[in-house]
């Protein structure tokens, strides 16, 4: 059986982008905040590498404080995790570094608690990069267990041609609205 031959999709003019974590716009974000029960702050930081519309998808690094709690969540868009630096649980899955985690489209994840070192991971999202909650009892339940409580979540410099969904997760807060 012979293939059908695949045009070459080549674009004159577009070529590799290459991006390097020093580089002067590789900014950290703050993406979420939580207390913790001594009286500490913790962090979810993010370096975003690409952020397109056309096609949609974002790719980047992100650093979780030790004990860091981020709600059960799904994107609106296939995801991929992969663990590089330290541990996470995700649900009651322990995930230490070199783990591969693939979130299909649909499928929801989580709580994810960072370990006691933090933890480091390197995301990708195939489309709409924002997310949505699920079953926000289990959210709950990871932040009794360990007295932290949760922090407004940070401003965001989004694109224009994206809006900041945060603020409609169930008990979700945010300090400026839309």
């Amino acid at each position: 059986m012979s293939e059908t031959p695949v045009s070459n999709p080549k674009v004159d003019g577009v070529e590799p982008i290459f991006r390097h974590m020093d580089d002067d716009d590789m900014g950290w974000r703050n993406v979420r905040a939580q207390r913790n029960a001594d009286g500490t702050d913790a962090f979810v930081r993010e370096k975003w590498f690409a952020f397109s519309n056309d096609p949609p998808y974002l790719s980047l690094y992100a650093e979780y404080d030790p004990g860091m709690i981020v709600r059960r969540h799904g994107h609106y868009s296939p995801h991929i995790v992969y663990v590089i630096k330290g541990s996470a649980t995700f649900g009651e899955r322990e995930c230490p570094a070199g783990t591969h985690i693939e979130l299909p489209f649909g499928a929801a994840f989580g709580p994810v608690v960072a370990g006691p070192q933090g933890v480091t991971f390197f995301e990708v999202m195939l489309g709409d990069p924002r997310s949505w909650g699920d079953q926000p009892e289990l959210f709950e339940r990871a932040l009794a267990a360990t007295g932290a409580s949760v922090l407004p979540d940070p401003l965001l410099d989004y694109p224009d041609w994206l809006k900041d969904l945060r603020a409609h997760w169930a008990g979700a807060e945010i300090e400026a609205g839309d």
